[in-house]
């Protein structure tokens, strides 16, 4: 039995299905994503998205999708399906379902008559290829397959509209063709593993429709060229496979090919399973010796904090250290050039926000917890005591270390911190002064360097950690129990919001125990939900729970009500260490709801947020690396207590 399985009745309505997305990428930031039943929502979805480093930095779908269709004795039955204008939908394929299933690759059933016929599909890991099996399993006569490719060869933030600039003229190759739209794109490599008939017949499909950008506002009509269809016949019990890449292939190998990939994928059979193979998605190398972690799909690139937040869950705590040591040794030289030159890297963004070297601190903290604090030592005790001397020598152009041992960072007029929403450039949020989470960071930073280096008082850094204890919780300490979110001389921030649970959730922490108690009580009331913590609390002013509509409103709610899974797994560990063992129980239920995100929005993975208030509709980018890697490290924890 599939773990991710859908039957007829969630295939054929489309109120179910084209909810539900699918998502396959390969380490060089390609990608393949779509709906269960095929239909394409967004302009991000396609059959091959790729980088195309000549024309720009963005992803191009040159792929969008593939109508397939079965022909026996003359008739034809269409399996594609396309939205156009009106809420018209057609071939309408999808009625033809009878099964789908996303366990080791995602694969569809269908059923034309007294046909059987299943799609099963894999991307490449190394290469810009998506292969596509097609197995007739059942037919009491001659079947011919026939294939439509339709092409759009272009931004992902774009959209393309019919036009005579199209180089309509094709090349063939080993049991296919080859073809480019437009100068600057790769040719696109469009081939069987048995020869195939081309009929060449080139059209625009005109006014296809994106519902997912009509809902955020943006243009969402395009049209696609269709240079063409395939035709071959197929018996009984046989399998073909399609390959469509920047590069040619050796068709006979296709079969070979096609199984290494299967093999190599981890099978989504179990919770865990399902976040392990989503982790091992943002995994991106556009180089050989590089090794970096994108921040989610299908538009984030690299980005500094999400990288070091990320990292321990999507590494350690699928017991791959090695992948952790490798992407450390990119991103720990790129931290030291912006430290010592001020230089910004080409690839990992956002390196100069002042809260990014103490969350590589942190990650490695959690290194020193998975293999040992020797090995943590050997590797990274120097890189951690140049971040220390970093910050505590003044030299970021945006944070002070002030007498009382606090972080000062200026954030008035940029957004610096994880609540990054900007209007007009201004962020929605300001944070500016003392900020919860930084000092929170900050105690944590120093006290593991005192761990790291062998556990004597280091006494620069101890004489910050005593004034830390005093001065932290007269800081952000109120009246009410809980943490200011930020503090600037006389202006403090009253809202409550998450932030305050990582001076809970880290190993070291100022607060005492009935302090982190009190804080965690009013985390627990105002700002848990079962999808993760509310940016804000309802009881706050601005509370806005939904996002959606158009890009201002959406930046509006960003931070001010919606729900991160992200910060769920800091207040589950700050759960856990305040209950210890106890805690266990309560923190296995609060995972049942985000396992059944497994088979909802885009299966086997955790969007970026969810709305704060009910019904928690997931929304943002359709897998988030910070999500999925928080719950990995949820899902360790509990298994540490329950081995205890």
């Amino acid at each position: 039995m599939s773990y991710l399985k859908f039957d007829k009745t969630v295939m054929i309505n489309l109120e179910e299905s084209l909810t539900r997305e699918v998502l396959r990428t390969n380490r060089k930031g390609a990608y393949h994503c779509t709906t269960v039943v095929d239909c394409n929502t967004r302009k991000y979805h396609g059959l091959l998205v790729m980088p195309v480093p000549a024309i720009d930095d963005d992803n191009h779908v040159l792929l969008s999708s593939m109508d397939e269709t079965v022909i026996q004795h003359g008739a034809e039955f269409n399996l594609g399906l396309h939205k156009y204008q009106g809420n018209n939908f057609s071939p309408k394929g999808h009625k033809y379902i009878r099964e789908y299933s996303s366990e080791t690759v995602p694969r569809t059933v269908y059923r034309v008559g007294g046909v059987i016929f299943s799609k099963e599909k894999v991307f490449s890991l190394y290469e810009n290829r998506i292969m596509i099996k097609y197995t007739l399993e059942d037919a009491h006569s001659a079947t011919t397959l026939r294939f439509r490719p339709f092409l759009a060869f272009r931004s992902v933030k774009s959209l393309t509209q019919a036009n005579g600039n199209v180089n309509q003229s094709f090349e063939e190759v080993t049991n296919g063709i080859k073809t480019c739209m437009y100068p600057g794109y790769p040719e696109l490599y469009m081939q069987f593993n048995k020869k195939v008939k081309f009929v060449y017949e080139p059209n625009w499909y005109f006014g296809i429709e994106y519902p997912k950008e009509q809902e955020r506002g943006y243009p969402y009509q395009e049209d696609l060229y269709v240079p063409g269809y395939f035709e071959v016949p197929i018996k009984k019990g046989e399998s073909i496979i399609f390959s469509a890449g920047d590069s040619a292939v050796t068709t006979t190998r296709l079969k070979s090919l096609y199984e290494q990939e299967v093999d190599a994928r981890t099978p989504r059979t179990s919770f865990f399973n399902c976040l392990k193979n989503s982790a091992q998605q943002f995994y991106f190398r556009p180089k050989e010796d590089d090794a970096y972690l994108l921040a989610g799909y299908p538009w984030f690139k690299v980005r500094a904090r999400d990288l070091f937040v990320a990292l321990p869950g999507c590494t350690l705590s699928i017991d791959d250290p090695v992948r952790f040591e490798k992407i450390m040794s990119t991103a720990v030289p790129a931290l030291r050039a912006f430290m010592s030159q001020n230089s910004l890297d080409p690839v990992i963004r956002e390196l100069e926000h002042p809260d990014v070297p103490l969350w590589a601190i942190w990650a490695i903290q959690q290194y020193a917890k998975a293999v040992g604090v020797e090995k943590a030592r050997e590797l990274y005790a120097d890189f951690v005591h140049e971040i220390l001397e970093y910050i505590s020598g003044q030299k970021h152009p945006d944070m002070k270390l002030m007498d009382n041992g606090l972080l000062f960072a200026n954030g008035r007029d940029k957004a610096i911190t994880w609540m990054n929403s900007t209007i007009n450039g201004k962020p929605v949020v300001s944070r500016s002064g003392y900020i919860v989470e930084f000092n929170s960071l900050w105690y944590n930073a120093l006290c593991f360097y005192t761990e790291l280096v062998g556990g004597a008082p280091v006494e620069k850094y101890d004489k910050i950690i005593k004034a830390l204890d005093k001065s932290f919780p007269e800081t952000f300490i109120n009246g009410y129990n809980y943490l200011f979110d930020s503090v600037s001389g006389s202006t403090v921030d009253w809202s409550v919001r998450p932030n305050m649970i990582f001076a809970v959730a880290l190993t070291y922490s100022p607060l005492t125990r009935m302090q982190k108690r009190s804080v965690l009580d009013i985390v627990t009331k105002e700002l848990l939900t079962p999808k993760g913590l509310r940016s804000l609390s309802p009881k706050s002013g601005g509370y806005k729970p939904y996002y959606v509509g158009p890009q201002y409103e959406r930046d509006l709610a960003y931070h001010q009500g919606t729900a991160w899974p992200w910060l769920l797994g800091a207040y589950l560990e700050a759960y856990l260490r305040v209950f210890g063992k106890g805690g266990v129980p309560f923190a296995e239920r609060m995972l049942i709801s985000m396992e059944e995100e497994m088979s909802l929005h885009c299966i086997g993975t955790i969007p970026e947020l969810f709305d704060g208030n009910p019904p928690f509709t997931g929304r943002g980018a359709i897998s988030f690396a910070m999500n999925v890697a928080a719950i990995l490290r949820v899902v360790d924890l509990l298994k540490m207590y329950n081995a205890e």
